[in-house]
């Protein structure tokens, strides 16, 4: 009888340590691929509650989805596929989420070579920036997930380095005032200035913003105030502050280097996002393969650097914030793994966590 009872508290107690781990809340990412080496397209993650990660397989076969974007009501996920075809053009993709899957839904041209980066806004507007091409595509989702192309924007001019022989859009972005499109240009060296009129670009009275000579601008974000903007500078590994002035004049203010003092080595700065508070920028360093963070002093804009963290991985091209804002997790190109990060909501600062296997992952959205 004894036995009986003690085997029932085992099966008991094995029972509650079973469902607390089913029961343990997780959020779904995707992540980004290359597909020339071994990933076959999309794949699907979860996000554990205490920072660990599990692959759940194959959301989707596509050829090089080098940057993704979710609809704003969750429902699609848009696609930036980096490659040339016969055309010298791209495409863009629109996927149903599905719990487990990802329906294709359409694909357009992207109307230039090698799109890397791609953006819908809350009217699911969409902007394809083609690097090769050096031109940004707009694009309309509609409800059934179709995609409409509307417009393109070309650029003209280059820069002062090897890089900078043609223009190389390398982004593009809706600015929080829902009026401004501001493209970067790695190729010119400038940010583009236009906005969305009658499903058309409509350049500003101040069309280009130039960055410091050999800057090469990549990425950037966006402040909650809706003033200052961070512009991530790939070639020379810096963040230039550009403010909106009153009289509706973009203007650069300052800048600071991603790298630690004395470095001499090789480095692709890559990606740049900032805190929901406002409070720390972070970018990172491919080549150093780091995480360098930044205090925001609060009335200037200005960024202080607290540390560099390395990121347990090489090359290191995009990150992406949980939604509640207590994980960073970063995919690193060459060696093949994701690896997460707690983030210090007080000091901004990172503690490893961990990290999982993905093949080529150079984007992560959740």
């Amino acid at each position: 009888m004894k036995n009986l009872i003690l085997l029932s508290l085992i099966l008991l107690i094995g029972c509650t340590n079973t469902t607390k781990q089913e029961n343990k809340e997780s959020t779904k990412f995707y992540v980004g691929t290359y597909t020339d080496k071994d990933s076959k397209g999309i794949y699907q993650y979860e996000l554990l509650e205490d920072g660990s990660m599990m692959f759940k397989g194959l959301a989707a076969e596509s050829e090089n989805p080098s940057f993704l974007a979710k609809s704003k009501d969750g429902k699609y996920l848009i696609v930036a596929n980096e490659i040339s075809d016969d055309q010298n053009q791209g495409s863009v993709e629109s996927y149903s989420i599905l719990e487990d899957t990802l329906l294709l839904k359409d694909r357009k041209s992207s109307g230039g070579a090698h799109p890397c980066f791609v953006t819908i806004n809350e009217e699911d507007f969409i902007l394809a920036a083609n690097y090769t091409g050096g031109n940004v595509v707009l694009l309309k989702l509609n409800e059934q997930g179709e995609l409409k192309e509307l417009d393109m924007q070309n650029h003209q001019g280059k820069g002062t380095t090897a890089r900078q022989e043609a223009p190389h859009a390398h982004s593009a972005w809706f600015a929080p005032n829902e009026k401004d499109i501001i493209a970067v240009d790695l190729g010119t060296n400038d940010l583009w200035f236009s906005k969305l009129q009658n499903n058309k670009f409509t350049p500003l009275a101040q069309q280009k913003l130039a960055m410091t000579e050999g800057a090469g601008p990549r990425h950037l974000c966006f402040h909650p105030n809706g003033q200052w903007i961070y512009v991530l500078n790939e070639l020379n590994g810096s963040i230039t502050l550009v403010e909106l002035d009153a009289t509706g004049t973009y203007q650069t203010r300052s800048s600071i280097s991603t790298l630690e003092s004395g470095f001499s080595g090789e480095n692709s700065s890559a990606d740049i996002y900032i805190s929901s508070d406002g409070k720390f920028v972070y970018a990172s360093n491919r080549g150093p393969n780091n995480m360098a963070i930044f205090k925001v002093e609060e009335k200037s804009g200005n960024l202080d650097l607290l540390s560099h963290q390395s990121t347990h991985g090489n090359w290191p091209r995009n990150f992406s914030f949980s939604p509640d804002g207590n994980y960073i997790l970063v995919a690193h190109q060459y060696s093949n793994n994701i690896t997460c990060f707690k983030r210090d909501f007080h000091t901004g600062l990172l503690k490893y966590v961990g990290e999982i296997s993905a093949p080529n992952p150079v984007c992560i959205v959740f």
